[in-house]
C-alpha cells in the first residue's frame, strides 16, 4: 500500500507537489514556465487519484501561495498559477448530477413491456367454427372439437417468428371460455374436445414456458351469452373469471380488454340490445387494483390503462408518437395514434393487427395473408415508431397456425434481423457537440455502447445538440435507429439527420413521411428511420427540440440489403395445393339500385340460388358504413321475405369485405337494408358481390 494512503489526502497531495518540484523543477536550468507547466499537469492528472475535493482545496487558496513561495522559492505569480491549476483540477473531478425526471414516467411493468417490442395474438373460439368475427352468444359448445390442436406448434411458430410472448383470446365477445371456468357452463368443459377435460389456456401457458415465451390473456369485458350482462351481477362474474385466469396459469406480462362493449346479444335467451356506460360500468380503478394484486408484474391494456390502443387495427402508429396521454373515454383516433406531448399519464401505444384480413380463421382468406413486404413495413411503422407490434395468428379449425401464416411471419423475422444485423455505428468514431458536465458518464460513447442503462446527455437547459459519427471509409447506410432513456421520461420533440456525401451534407428524411416533411419528430423507446441508400463518410444526428436535456441511450446505423425474392418458404403440401386449379365461385351478373337511402335493391337477372352476399366497405371514411343489416328476398318486388339479419362485426375498426351466407332458396331479387350506420344517413359501399 502506498504511504500516501495513510495520509490525509489533501496533505499528501501537497507533499506530492513538493516532491514533483524537487524532482523535476528544482534544477536551475528549468525555466519558470516549464516549472508551472509541470506542476499544473501533475495536479490535473492526479487530483482524482489522491481524492482532492473542492471543499478541501478552495480554503487553502487563501494561504497556500505563501507556503508555495517559501517551499519552492518561486514568486507569487507562479504560486497563484499553481493554486489556480490545482483548483481547476479539483473542480474537474466534481461529481456531475444526474438529469432530473421529465414529465410522467413509466413504471417497472411498463419498462419491461417496452422491451418486448413484438409479440403474438392468437384468436380462437367458437367463431372459428361458425365462420364469424363476432359470435352472438347462442352458439353450440359442441362445435368446438379441433382434430389436431397443438399449443406447442403455436409457441414454436411464434418463437421462430421472433415474437417474445403470446396473448390468447381466453374469452371473446360470444362468452365461450377456452378454460373450464367454474362460473359458467359455456366453456370447453361442455365441448367434445378431450371429452370436456381440455384446457386451452393451460396447454398454451405450458407451451410458452417450454419455448421461453411470456404469456398473457385477452378477456372480453362484453359477454353476449351471459344473462346478467349490463347488470351489477355481471361485474362480479367478470372479476371472478379474471381471478381464475390471473391466479392459475403462472406469471403474465399483459391482460387485454377489448373496447367493444354493449349491443345486441343472446344474453341467456333474451335476444336483445343492452347498453352500458363503458366509463363506469366495470369500475376499472377497482378492477385494476385487483389485477395488480393477483399479477404484480403485469401491464394492463385497455381504456385508461397502462397501455393504449393505437386507434387502428392496421398495424401502424403515427410518425409523431408520444408515450403520454390524458385519459378520457372514447378518445379520438388521432389522439390515440399520436399520444399527447403534455399528457399526464404514461400510456404507450400498442399496434394490434392480423396477418389476415380477419381476426378469426376463414378459409377464404388463405390467399389473403399479408405479403412479406407488408409485414416488414408493419414492423417499421409500429416498433420503429415508438410502439409495440401485436401480430395476430388465427387458429384453424384443426387447432393449428396455418402454414402460410407461419411461413410469412418467420420470413418477416429473418428479414428484419438481416436488415438490422450490422450496426456500423459501433465501428465509427462518435463526437458530441455538448456533454453533460464534461463527464465521461454522459459522453458520446454512451450512445453507441449497446446498453439501455447508459446514455449521452447534455447540460440542463441545452435542448439542441448533436452527435456526429465518422466512418473510417465511405459507407452505405439506409437505416437509422435511436432510443431515449425513457426511465426519466420522453423528451425529444424533433430531430434531423444529415449525411456527408462526397463532401456535402445531405438532409435525410423518413421515406414514409408525407411529401414536404422529414417525419423526424418524436423518438421515445425506439425510433427507426428508413431512407434511400447513401454512401456517407459522416452522419450527423441533431436534436432540434426537446422538453428537457435529451438523453439518448442508443443509436444504430445500418444498411439493409434488398428484400430477397425467395424469403417466404412455403411447405411442399401448401405449394401443391396452391398450384391446384381452384375454381373461383361465379360472380353473378347483378344490377344494383337504391330503393331508399338505406336500402340496396339487387336484381340477379333470373330466379336462382344465391350462395353468398359480400359487402365491401369504403376504407377512407366511416360515413355510410353499414354496421347492422337485414337481407330480404322477393320474386316479384311486391312480397318480401326476411331471410336473415346480423352485424358486420368489427367493420368500423377493420373495414374489410364481409361475406354473408344465404339460404339455398331460389330468388330473383334481394334487398340489403342497413339498420345501423357508423355515421351519416345514407348507406355507402365500395362494392357488392353476389355469388
Amino acid at each position: 500500500m502506498p504511504i500516501g494512503c495513510l495520509v490525509e489526502p489533501t496533505a499528501f497531495y501537497w507533499l506530492s507537489v513538493y516532491g514533483v518540484y524537487v524532482a523535476r523543477c528544482r534544477s536551475p536550468l528549468t525555466s519558470r514556465s516549464t516549472k508551472i507547466h509541470r506542476i499544473a499537469t501533475f495536479l490535473l492528472n492526479n487530483a482524482k487519484i489522491y481524492g482532492v475535493l473542492r471543499k478541501n482545496v478552495v480554503p487553502l487558496t487563501l494561504y497556500f501561495p505563501k507556503l508555495l513561495i517559501n517551499a519552492m522559492r518561486i514568486n507569487k505569480f507562479t504560486a497563484l498559477a499553481v493554486v489556480l491549476a490545482m483548483t481547476v483540477g479539483a473542480n474537474a473531478q466534481r461529481k456531475v448530477t444526474a438529469p432530473a425526471p421529465c414529465g410522467p414516467l413509466p413504471n417497472a411493468n411498463q419498462l419491461r413491456w417496452h422491451q418486448l417490442e413484438t409479440y403474438a395474438f392468437l384468436h380462437y373460439s367458437l367463431n372459428t367454427y361458425t365462420d364469424q368475427e363476432w359470435g352472438f352468444g347462442d352458439e353450440d359448445p359442441l362445435l368446438f372439437n379441433p382434430t389436431n390442436l397443438d399449443a406447442r406448434q403455436w409457441a414454436r411458430t411464434c418463437k421462430e417468428a421472433g415474437m417474445k410472448g403470446i396473448i390468447l383470446t381466453a374469452k371473446h365477445h360470444c362468452g365461450f371460455c377456452l378454460w373450464p371456468s367454474k362460473y359458467t357452463e359455456f366453456s370447453v368443459k361442455n365441448a367434445p374436445w378431450k371429452n370436456g377435460k381440455g384446457d386451452v389456456v393451460r396447454e398454451l401457458a405450458d407451451a410458452c414456458k417450454e419455448y421461453g415465451l411470456k404469456f398473457a390473456v385477452y378477456l372480453s369485458p362484453w359477454d353476449r351469452n351471459h344473462a346478467e350482462y349490463a347488470r351489477p351481477e355481471y361485474v362480479t362474474y367478470f372479476r371472478n373469471q379474471l381471478e381464475e385466469l390471473l391466479t392459475q396459469y403462472g406469471e403474465m406480462f399483459e391482460v387485454w380488454f377489448d373496447g367493444a362493449n354493449g349491443g345486441t346479444g343472446y344474453y341467456g335467451g333474451a335476444n336483445e340490445a343492452r347498453k352500458i356506460d363503458g366509463a363506469t360500468y366495470y369500475d376499472w380503478p377497482k378492477t385494476f387494483e385487483m389485477i395488480h394484486k393477483w399479477q404484480p408484474k403485469l401491464a394492463i391494456w385497455g381504456d385508461r390503462a397502462e397501455l393504449r390502443w393505437i386507434g387502428t387495427e392496421k398495424g401502424y402508429a403515427g410518425l409523431t408518437n408520444w408515450c403520454t396521454i390524458d385519459y378520457a373515454f372514447n378518445m379520438p383516433q388521432d389522439t390515440l395514434m399520436h399520444g399527447q406531448e403534455n399528457g399526464k399519464h404514461w400510456s404507450p401505444g400498442e399496434c394490434d393487427t392480423s396477418i389476415r384480413p380477419g381476426w378469426f380463421y376463414h378459409e377464404n382468406e388463405d390467399s389473403k395473408v399479408k405479403s412479406l413486404r407488408k409485414l416488414v413495413d408493419t414492423y417499421y411503422e409500429s416498433v420503429g415508431r415508438n410502439a409495440s407490434l401485436l401480430l395476430n395468428f388465427p387458429i384453424t379449425r384443426e387447432g393449428r397456425i396455418h402454414p402460410i401464416d407461419s411461413a410469412h411471419a418467420v420470413a418477416m423475422a429473418r428479414v428484419i434481423k438481416a436488415e438490422l444485423a450490422n450496426n456500423v455505428a459501433r465501428q465509427a468514431s462518435v463526437t458530441a457537440s455538448q456533454v453533460r458536465g464534461g463527464s465521461a458518464k454522459y459522453n458520446a460513447q454512451k450512445a453507441v455502447d449497446n446498453s439501455t442503462e447508459t446514455y449521452w446527455a447534455t447540460n440542463d437547459g441545452v435542448t439542441r445538440a448533436s452527435l456526429t459519427l465518422s466512418f473510417k471509409r465511405p459507407t452505405n447506410i439506409n437505416r437509422f435507429m435511436a432510443q431515449e432513456y425513457i426511465a426519466l421520461g420522453q423528451r425529444v420533440k424533433s430531430f434531423s439527420l444529415e449525411a456527408l456525401v462526397n463532401g456535402k451534407w445531405v438532409q435525410l428524411r423518413d421515406e414514409r413521411a408525407p411529401e414536404g416533411t422529414t417525419g423526424l419528430t418524436t423518438i421515445g423507446y425506439k425510433r427507426i428511420v428508413c431512407f434511400p441508400t447513401v454512401k456517407a463518410t459522416r452522419l450527423r444526428f441533431t436534436i432540434n427540440s426537446a422538453k428537457a436535456c435529451p438523453l439518448i441511450s442508443n443509436i444504430g446505423v445500418y444498411c439493409a440489403p434488398a428484400l430477397p425474392e425467395d424469403a417466404v418458404q412455403l411447405p411442399a403440401s401448401v405449394l401443391a395445393k396452391a398450384n391446384e386449379k381452384q375454381e373461383e365461385p361465379e360472380r353473378l351478373l347483378i344490377s344494383v339500385g337504391y330503393d331508399s337511402p338505406r336500402e340496396l335493391l339487387i336484381d340477379v337477372q333470373e330466379k336462382r340460388v344465391c350462395h353468398s352476399l359480400t359487402y365491401v366497405p369504403r376504407e377512407d371514411t366511416k360515413d355510410g358504413l353499414v354496421l347492422n343489416y337485414e337481407i330480404y328476398a322477393s320474386d316479384d318486388l311486391v312480397t318480401w321475405k326476411r331471410w336473415l339479419g346480423g352485424e358486420f362485426s368489427n367493420i368500423e375498426n377493420n373495414p374489410v369485405p364481409q361475406t354473408v351466407k344465404l339460404p339455398a332458396i331460389p330468388t330473383r331479387y334481394l334487398k340489403l337494408v342497413a339498420t345501423r350506420l357508423a355515421q351519416g344517413e345514407n348507406m355507402a359501399r365500395r362494392d357488392l358481390i353476389v355469388r
